[in-house]
C-alpha cells in the first residue's frame, strides 16, 4: 500500500535530516516538513485532477478556496 511507502520515505528522510544536523539543535521542522511536503502534493493531486481544483480538493478533503490559497502561495496557478 502506497500509504506505508510513504511513511517509510518520510520516516528515512527524518532520519537523515536529524543525522546531518551532528548534534545541532532543530527548529522549526513541523513547519519545514509541512512546507517541504505541501508543494508537491498538491501538484500531483492537481495533475491527477486534470486541474480541476473542486476535484483535487474533494480529494483532499480540503475546502476549494483553502486549496486555491495553497495553490497561490506554492506558485502552482496564477491569480
Amino acid at each position: 500500500m502506497s500509504k506505508k511507502h510513504i511513511d517509510v520515505c518520510i520516516r528515512e528522510s527524518l532520519d537523515t535530516y536529524f543525522k546531518d544536523l551532528r548534534g545541532a539543535e532543530p527548529h522549526a521542522v513541523y513547519a519545514m516538513v509541512l512546507q517541504v511536503v505541501e508543494k508537491p502534493l498538491l501538484d500531483v493531486v492537481m495533475q491527477q485532477a486534470d486541474g480541476n481544483q473542486s476535484r483535487a480538493a474533494e480529494w483532499l478533503g480540503i475546502n476549494r478556496n483553502t486549496l486555491r490559497r495553497k495553490l497561490l502561495e506554492h506558485k502552482l496557478v496564477k491569480s
